[in-house]
This record gives C-alpha cells, sequence and structure tokens, in this order.
C-alpha cells in the first residue's frame, strides 16, 4: 500500500469513527427520551432497541470495508450518517415533546397528544388538518319519532383519511370519523337488480346486535347495476390539479401525477380531456384532448411541478368553463379536483364554493373530489370542504394515499366513478312502534333530512354510480327488550296500539326509498315491509357481509368513542371481522383487520398516557 493511500485509509477511518460517534450520541438522545416513555411501551422499546443493536454492528462491519474505499465513497456515507443524526435527533425531539406537550394547532378538534409509535416518528401528522366534529345519532323512540330519514353516501374518504392517521401512528379525534363511509368503502355481494328499469336493488338482514346486549341491527343493502368499463359512454374530464408549493413531497403531486395517468389508461377516443392548474393563478394545460391520446396526457402531467400558493376558487371556475366547452350531451361531464389542502386564496368563502358547484351541477356538471396528503406543514388538510364540495355537486370524494388507493377508484371502481345512474336517492324508514322500542342510525349524521324532505324533489341527496352498493345500519330495542334506554312514561301508553289493523304486528318496519332517473326531475318510489320473523337468532348465522359490515360500523364508532355502545371492544371486532372474510379479491377485508389491531395497539397507548380522553375500555 502507497504513503498516499495509507494517508487516505487513515483519514477515511477517523471520519468514519467520528461520524458512529456522532451518531451514537444521537442515538443516546433518543434513548433517554425513550425511557421517559410509560412502561406500556416497553415491548416497542424492546423491538426498537432490537433494531438498533443490529444496526450498530452493521456500521462496525462497513467500517472493516471503508477503510478499503475512495475518497468519494467516505463523503457520501459522512453525508448519509449526518443526515441520519438528524433524523434521530429530530425524533428524540418529538418523542420529549408527544410526552410533555400538547401540539396546538388552528382547529380546536386536532389539539390532541399526538400518538406515534417508535417506527413512524418522522411522519408523525401537524395537527393543522381540519376534520369536522358531528354529533352522533341518539336513541330515538319509535313511539315518539317513528319516521328516520336521510340521504344515501358513497364517498369512502373518511376511511382512507383514517388509515392513513393510524398508519403514521395516531388515531381520529373523537366524532371525526364518519362511520357511513367505513362502511360503504367495501363492496357487498348484494344481489344485482334484474332489469335497468330500476337501477337499484335493495335487500335487508336483521339479527342481533354486537355492540350491546338484547339489541338488534338491521341493515339495509342497496346494489347498483353494472356497467363493464367498456360499455361506458363518451365522458368530458376536466382534471382540476393543485400544483401549489406544498405539493411537492411524494405522496402528494407525483402520486396525484401516477393517479391520473392510470385513470387515463382507462379512457378511450370518444372521450374528452382536459387539464387546468392552480396555485398562485390558473392556466390550462391541455384543452379537449382525446381521452386516448396518452402522450399528450403524460407529457402534460410530467411538466406539471409543486409551486406558488393555492387559489383553488379560480381553478375551479375555469375548469366548469372547459367543461361546458366540451360539453357531450348524454354523457359524463365531470370535473375532477386533486388537491392536498384548503384554499388559501382567491374565493376563500367555503359556503360560497360550495353553493357555485352546486349551481353547475344543474347544468348537468359533476364535481369529484380527490385529496392527497395529511399533516403537512405548508398545508392544511380540509376533509370536511372536499367532502361538503363533492356532495353538493352530483360527485363522490375519495382520499389517495398509496398507489393502490388510486387504482382501486380510478381503475377498478372506474364504473361508479364516472357514471350515475340515479340521483338523488333518499332513504325513509317508518317504524312500528307496537313492536320497536327505540332505534338507532349508525353513521350518516351530516346526511339527515327533514321528514317532509323525503317527498320533495327540490331537496338535494345524493347519487348512486354504476355497480355501487350502499349499506345502512339501525341498532333497535324492542317493547320486550330488557335492555330499553328510556323508561316508560308514569301517564303516557306504554305500549302504543295499532290503529290501522291491516299492519301486523310482526311488521317490523317499512322502508321507502325515491330515486330520479338519469334525465328525470320528477323522483320514483320504492317501498317494502319489514318483517320481523325474518330475523335470525344468531349473529353467526348471518350473511359474510352483514358480519363484516357490522365490524367496520363498531370499529368507527369506537373511533368516534361513541355513547351507545357498551358491549364490545377491538378483540371482538376483529374476531367479527375474521369470521366474514369472504372472497376478499383485492384484499380489502384482511387489510381492515390490520389497521384494527393496530388501533388497538395505539388506544392502549392512550388509555395509559391520556386515560380522561379514552371512554372505550378494552
Amino acid at each position: 500500500m502507497n504513503h498516499v493511500h495509507k494517508q487516505l485509509t487513515r483519514s477515511t477511518l477517523a471520519i468514519v469513527i467520528s461520524a458512529i460517534i456522532v451518531s451514537g450520541c444521537a442515538q443516546e438522545s433518543t434513548d433517554t427520551a425513550k425511557r421517559s416513555l410509560p412502561q406500556s411501551t416497553s415491548k416497542t422499546q424492546s423491538a426498537s432497541e432490537t433494531h438498533s443493536t443490529s444496526q450498530d454492528n452493521l456500521e462496525l462491519h462497513e467500517v472493516v470495508g471503508l477503510v478499503r474505499a475512495s475518497e468519494p465513497q467516505a463523503d457520501l456515507y459522512i453525508r448519509v450518517k449526518q443526515q441520519s443524526s438528524s433524523a434521530k435527533a429530530n425524533a428524540a425531539s418529538i418523542e420529549q415533546r408527544t410526552v410533555s406537550g400538547k401540539f396546538i394547532g388552528s382547529n380546536s378538534v386536532r389539539d390532541k397528544h399526538i400518538r406515534v409509535s417508535d417506527r413512524n416518528l418522522s411522519s408523525v401528522p401537524i395537527a393543522n388538518d381540519k376534520f369536522e366534529s358531528v354529533v352522533q345519532n341518539g336513541n330515538m323512540l319509535a313511539a315518539e319519532t317513528p319516521v328516520s330519514t336521510f340521504s344515501i353516501d358513497v364517498d369512502t374518504g373518511s376511511y382512507s383519511t383514517t388509515r392513513r392517521l393510524i398508519n403514521q401512528g395516531q388515531l381520529p379525534a373523537k366524532n371525526t370519523v364518519r362511520v357511513e363511509e367505513l362502511v360503504n368503502y367495501f363492496s357487498y355481494s348484494y344481489p344485482a337488480p334484474t332489469s335497468t328499469e330500476q337501477p337499484f336493488s335493495v335487500n335487508t338482514e336483521l339479527a342481533p346486535s354486537p355492540y350491546n346486549a338484547d339489541t338488534q341491527l338491521l341493515r339495509i343493502g342497496i346494489k347498483g347495476f353494472d356497467v363493464a368499463a367498456d360499455q361506458l359512454g363518451a365522458s368530458n374530464l376536466v382534471l382540476l390539479l393543485d400544483v401549489s408549493g406544498s405539493m411537492s413531497s411524494i405522496d402528494k403531486l407525483p402520486l396525484l401525477k401516477q393517479a391520473m395517468l392510470m385513470l387515463s389508461q382507462q379512457l378511450s377516443a370518444h372521450d374528452k380531456v382536459s387539464i387546468v392548474v392552480y396555485a398562485g393563478a390558473s392556466g390550462v394545460v391541455l384543452d379537449g384532448v382525446a381521452g386516448n391520446n396518452f402522450t399528450a396526457i403524460k407529457t402534460a402531467l410530467n411538466q406539471l411541478n409543486a409551486q406558488g400558493g393555492t387559489n383553488g376558487s379560480q381553478g375551479i371556475q375555469l375548469a366548469y368553463q372547459l367543461a361546458q366547452k366540451h360539453f357531450i350531451a348524454n354523457g359524463s361531464n365531470r370535473v375532477i379536483l386533486a388537491t392536498d389542502g384548503d384554499f388559501n386564496l382567491g374565493m376563500t368563502d367555503h359556503q360560497q364554493l360550495v353553493d357555485y358547484v352546486a349551481s353547475q351541477s344543474k347544468n348537468g356538471i359533476g364535481l369529484s373530489t380527490l385529496g392527497f396528503g395529511l399533516g403537512s406543514g405548508t398545508a392544511s388538510y380540509n376533509d370536511h370542504l372536499l367532502e361538503q364540495l363533492s356532495n353538493k355537486a352530483n360527485g363522490q370524494y375519495a382520499f389517495i394515499d398509496t398507489l393502490n388507493e388510486a387504482r382501486k377508484v380510478l381503475v377498478d371502481q372506474l364504473s361508479a366513478t364516472l357514471l350515475t345512474i340515479a340521483h338523488d336517492v333518499k332513504v325513509q324508514i317508518e317504524f312500528n312502534p307496537a313492536v320497536v322500542s327505540e332505534y338507532r342510525l349508525i353513521g350518516y349524521e351530516n346526511r339527515l333530512l327533514n321528514r317532509s324532505d323525503f317527498n320533495n324533489d327540490a331537496v338535494d341527496a345524493g347519487e348512486i354510480g354504476a355497480g355501487h352498493t350502499v349499506t345502512a345500519l339501525y341498532e333497535l330495542r324492542y317493547n320486550d327488550s330488557h335492555n330499553r334506554l328510556v323508561d316508560p312514561l308514569r301517564y303516557g301508553i306504554e305500549k302504543p296500539a295499532v290503529e290501522d289493523t291491516m299492519v301486523s304486528t310482526d311488521e317490523l318496519a317499512f322502508l321507502k326509498l325515491r330515486y330520479k332517473a338519469i334525465g328525470e326531475h320528477t323522483s320514483q318510489l320504492i317501498a317494502y315491509p319489514i318483517s320481523r320473523d325474518k330475523q335470525l337468532t344468531h349473529l353467526h348465522q348471518t350473511s359474510d357481509d352483514f358480519r363484516f359490515a357490522a365490524a367496520v360500523a363498531g370499529f368507527g364508532q369506537l373511533l368516534n368513542q361513541n355513547d351507545y355502545v357498551h358491549d364490545t371492544d377491538y378483540a371482538n371486532l376483529i374476531t367479527l371481522a375474521e369470521s366474514a372474510m369472504g372472497q376478499d379479491r383485492f384484499g380489502y377485508r384482511h387489510e381492515f383487520v390490520q389497521m384494527v389491531k393496530t388501533a388497538s395497539v395505539l388506544d392502549r397507548q392512550v388509555m395509559i398516557t391520556e386515560p380522561d380522553t379514552r371512554s372505550v375500555s378494552q
């Protein structure tokens, strides 16, 4: 070995040893922070320490090879180690703040301690994302309020945002999970309609409830007729894309581009595609190219860069102008908004935005919203606004956190995303007070309607896409239940008489649905009686779909710390879901079980560190 190489070897070795010492100091800081955590996390710490030990052995092994390395390789190694040390120091700082203080955000709903796992310290969401808190549906007395009315909901955004939070080591804040969106994230094997004259089928199932003793669970299932992707009519799509500076991270604009490419691969020469971008200002990138012009679409997407503010309102107006310009009669005309956050420039009055897109839907142009990225320090993700915009504009809201989710929404479920088969679908159910004492609608809190709204065709409601399944669940207490929450009146009639002798006391309820066929302005009525004699005696006798939907709804209620769930926990729901996997073609049900298991661990951590904030016992 010549003199120059010996000198380089000594210098390199000195640099490497210094780097390991610095890394060790950072690790010691992290270990000190971990020792301040509650003892309940010892298992997690043990796993982390094992990982740390193996990592240290790897570093010592690397020294042997590195003394033979060239100087550029040594420089690269040192840069990597410096970045690693910085990340570890930041992780230790986050752990210390988790134990000793609170993250203060712009939305009081999010002003909670941050709950994290050791493996996700660097991805803890910032507490400025906006999730609307809902008021839980309460127990209703059938004798006083026998009628329940609501609009259907096919959004799925609340499921994927919940998954994203849990995967980052955080439980959603109380009452911010829209339970119906968790349930309707999944497809169910409900019977398809026998003809297109009625665009969807309706079926029910009744069995004991897993949430409370001596209660029943009524499931209402709706299934829209399916249309193959190659049988869809022509579509006029305007992709309204947020390219503001906050969209630069890998889970935002890069993922958005890949998602839009997936969508474009499903289109044909009959379709039209336009692209509008917005940041500090908005502009047209593509103006009505053929849907099968993949090269033009890909080139346009590849040139997009993230920079500037978020003038979403100006972009929306421009997008609707293009949608109107390329309007396809009897086709699907839709703006697809993809963004990571709130609108901080231009038309910032959210109600004004909602009213604007609602007015455009009357012209035959719908709006669907796709959310990207949570916990950004440069953007405030507004879940509530994206949900409301799609609700009022005959669209759907989804949150895209992975490429698999993009495929689910824009490829596997393309027909449901693009083709609406029924407008303004409303559900109304009248419970027979001679049989039912109390009932509770699970979810749909922001979709409730007045009783008179059911027959009022001027009142907006949700849409069903081709192949969509929609599920609603009611928990019931019969008059002979030993677990009634409301005492009978001292001066009232305990069991109201049934005046109409034609109505059997075996008739549990009367279900009605209204919908508008495509192109029609007058609704049509469907009605079904629900009989008590169809009830199953045991939960295990029910269909896989019933048990799985019950498990998902139970999970959402636990996350919301629901006041009306007393006899279930995460372990019971995991067992229930695992008994109802069915075929699970895409693995979504298995993924759900893993998410519930992770949430259970996080909840136990919170019970130890913040016992006053959780009411659900394990």
